[in-house]
């Protein structure tokens, strides 16, 4: 282990510097037009992507180890409403989620008497605010785009939930889901050593990173691409300050789109190089990946149809305030 972090931080840390010897060997440092600016991009930022993608998914997977499904819905249980918004917000962040198990973890937690509102908090949450989009957030962006990305998606799954707590609108779920009885026991949890715990890293590891991998060479590539062809300040008009209409638009566009955070951060930073604003840009990023479209036909199993709507309008309603706020701050 302590070999493979020294030699991490070896390349991480000289990366810039093994680029320019790639670009020395090849001849292309001499070539100054698109084609050399899109390839050095390119070899530059997916290398540098995944290598801090795989030091943040081993360490969340080490922390994931403390948070399970059921120890999350144990800690969220006879919460009050609006701290249980908190709470189950924060909690999405660390707990294993993907679209396929959205529909165990609703039925789990609304059997176990954990409000409409809370649990859809933790549905909006888990997906939009995890380790991929904070790591390449922090990458491609800076930590204080990744801060306020990461504050800004509490926020909106949070008020969101609370919202949809307060409008009681548990007669839009299913009447089967209310009808399944708990299955948990009360045995001991399992106790995990420090090697488990390392051995879930080193698992986590290769889970995520070879199902995110590619999505994250075409999204660079895109952003390649779009880093040395597209013209300064072109997305300025589209998606710039002065077109209002374009953080609602961007949501619309967004919401039917299916990407995750690896496939759209790429893609996204190039909208901003080029003129493109970032309340706009991290409107689009939060639609595309906190309101896909098969997020909703698989939540239709357990919500009836006005129940879905009703959780895209006013997550998507949060979401372009957002854009909006951040527009006229930057």
């Amino acid at each position: 282990m302590v070999i493979l972090a020294a030699l991490w931080f070896l390349i991480y840390f000289n990366l810039e510097k093994l680029t320019g010897l790639v670009f020395d060997i090849s001849g292309l440092s001499s070539i100054k037009d698109s084609y050399a600016r899109s390839i050095e991009f390119f070899i530059y930022e997916v290398p540098k992507v995944l290598l801090l993608l795989t030091l943040i998914v081993f360490v969340m997977g080490i922390i994931r180890t403390f948070f399970s499904p059921e120890k999350t819905r144990a800690v969220l249980e006879k919460k009050s409403l609006f701290l249980g918004n908190v709470l189950a917000s924060v909690l999405g962040i660390f707990t294993p989620f993907c679209s396929c198990s959205a529909v165990p973890l609703f039925i789990g937690f609304v059997e176990a008497g954990i409000p409409l509102g809370v649990t859809l908090s933790f549905l909006i949450a888990a997906p939009m605010i995890n380790e991929v989009a904070i790591i390449l957030l922090f990458g491609l962006f800076g930590w204080q785009t990744a801060v306020i990305y990461v504050s800004t998606g509490l926020m909106i799954a949070i008020v969101s939930g609370y919202i949809i707590g307060k409008l009681r609108l548990e007669r839009f779920v299913e009447e089967w889901v209310y009808e399944i009885k708990s299955g948990r026991t009360d045995a001991a949890a399992e106790k995990i050593t420090l090697d488990d715990r390392i051995e879930s890293g080193y698992a986590a590891v290769k889970d995520i990173v070879s199902k995110v991998w590619l999505y994250i060479v075409i999204g660079v590539g895109i952003g390649s691409l779009a880093h040395g062809y597209v013209p300064e300040d072109f997305m300025a008009g589209i998606m710039g300050k002065s077109a209002w209409w374009s953080v609602p638009l961007s949501v619309l566009i967004g919401i039917p789109l299916y990407s995750n955070a690896a496939g759209i951060i790429p893609i996204v930073s190039v909208l901003i190089e080029k003129g493109a604003s970032l309340g706009t840009a991290l409107a689009f990023m939060m639609a595309v990946i906190g309101l896909s479209l098969p997020e909703a036909i698989i939540l239709k199993k357990v919500l009836k149809l006005p129940m879905i709507f009703i959780f895209f309008g006013i997550v998507g309603a949060g979401i372009m305030i957002i854009g909006y706020i951040f527009n006229i701050i930057y």
